[in-house]
């Protein structure tokens, strides 16, 4: 596959895209999906933590994460639900999108409130319904692969409530880590989305990649960190990833956010923004052609960003229903050698509320690609020497009778995704197959030198 640097026409930017709304029936799905797993794995409850950075396993059943609290949900087997709150969160029970009576916890509030109603912790899970003598699965956010542990046993719920479960099941029970049945790739129901879940996730995935072209679009020297920056905050939503700005050198000061730093003709620039469904990266060189480079960066497209885009590229065109994790993983590490080009995480992830919900592409992997699930394509180059490349985007994939759905109930949407993939197929010459469905409208959108806005690297 040959890359070249070229003009083309700049993709289509969807703006002003309505979000969809989680039907009460999808809800429902999710509920009789996960009482589906509790009984294959004989667990009789489980108990799923949440806090304002890891709520999406919590709001993917209750349509909210408890914010500045601490909250759990308790699912017993026979479908019985309650809702562990803080002070402040108690009120979200009557919103909550699964029918669960809220039992206070004022351990979940924020530091010196009232502590009204302070009991043993314990004694919070027997009036959440739960039983000693059950087999509970404990659910976080993370989902444990150590080769040498018992992954079963790790917990990474806070220290306070997992010794509290332990003296509420003594000996009786017993607790085992469940989050693998939310999103391992081998049978986690959160992997998989409905037509109804696509559509809610495709609103954020097109925020990203509006607001990823529109700041590409203000990058010029002078400009600040912050006002280009600004350009990538949208709609009030919030970010599923700390949004970056980053102009030259980054990390000045351990500071993570857009600085008060002005954009230099040669600069290295990497941004990143991402909202639920979907996360938009870019990085590149503020020149405009090849022989603006910095002397020690002469080699970068050839070295780097041409072998980036070929790896991507060839990523769009391989993932399809049925192809096995193990696959995508050899076939990325034939053209794009690690050893050469120093990648060292997966090429590519499930993403959903958070951006990194678990991969299915790792060495040895027997997970599939199936219809409903949405992906990262996320490679990481890292060439000693060289500044990096980056053109992250979401992407789902739906069989013919999910994208027959589709089409059917969300028909704007529908149009969205055929200019994504005719834009695609015109402008970068892509491949794709029928079931990859375009997220984002920047999806193979990458101008490494970024004051030429339409110079962008092509298949030819």
């Amino acid at each position: 596959m040959n890359i070249e640097l070229v003009s083309i026409s700049a993709p289509v930017i969807h703006r002003q895209v309505s979000p969809v709304t989680l039907t009460d029936a999808t809800l429902a799905e999710r509920k009789s999906k996960l009482l589906s797993r509790m009984q294959q794995h004989r667990l009789d409850a489980v108990i799923i933590y949440a806090d304002r950075e890891h709520g999406a396993n919590f709001e993917y059943f209750t349509g909210f994460i408890p914010r500045f609290e601490e909250a759990c949900l308790v699912v017993q087997a026979n479908g019985e639900s309650r809702l562990l709150l803080g002070n402040e969160n108690l009120k979200m029970a009557s919103h909550a999108r699964i029918v669960a009576a809220a039992v206070h916890v004022p351990f979940f509030s924020l530091p010196n409130q009232p502590m009204a109603g302070e009991r043993p912790f314990a004694d919070y899970f027997h009036d959440a319904g739960l039983s000693p003598d059950s087999r509970i699965g404990v659910i976080g956010w993370k989902l444990f692969t150590a080769k040498t542990l018992d992954n079963t046993a790790l917990f990474d719920l806070p220290s306070f409530v997992v010794d509290a479960l332990r003296e509420f099941v003594g000996e009786q029970g017993s607790l085992v880590n469940a989050t693998g049945i939310l999103i391992s790739p081998q049978e986690g129901i959160r992997t998989l989305n409905n037509a109804n879940e696509i559509a809610h996730y495709e609103y954020g995935a097109t925020l990203a990649g509006a607001a990823m072209f529109d700041a590409l679009q203000a990058i010029e020297p002078g400009k600040g960190e912050r006002e280009v920056g600004a350009l990538l905050a949208r709609e009030g939503q919030p970010n599923s990833v700390t949004t970056i700005c980053a102009t030259g050198d980054r990390f000045s000061h351990a500071t993570l956010y857009p600085r008060d730093k002005a954009i230099q003709h040669q600069d290295k620039f990497a941004m990143t923004v991402g909202y639920k469904g979907g996360l938009s990266s870019r990085s590149g060189f503020v020149i405009e052609r090849t022989d603006q480079l910095p002397d020690e960066q002469r080699e970068y497209l050839d070295r780097v960003a041409k072998p980036y885009f070929r790896a991507y590229l060839t990523w769009l065109e391989t993932i399809a229903v049925g192809l096995s994790g193990q696959a995508m993983y050899a076939t990325i590490e034939s053209v794009l050698p690690r050893m050469d080009y120093g990648w060292t995480l997966n090429p590519g992830h499930y993403t959903a509320d958070e951006e990194w919900l678990a991969s299915p592409f790792f060495e040895g992997s027997t997970a599939v690609v199936q219809s409903g699930q949405l992906f990262q394509i996320d490679i990481i180059p890292s060439v000693k020497g060289y500044a990096g490349a980056s053109c992250e985007e979401p992407v789902a994939i739906a069989d013919a009778s999910l994208r027959a759905e589709i089409s059917r109930l969300y028909p704007e949407l529908w149009q969205r995704i055929q200019r994504r993939r005719a834009w695609l197929k015109e402008a970068i010459n892509v491949d794709l197959r029928e079931e990859v469905l375009p997220l984002s409208d920047t999806v193979a959108f990458l101008t490494p030198f970024l004051l030429s806005k339409r110079q962008a690297l092509v298949k030819r």
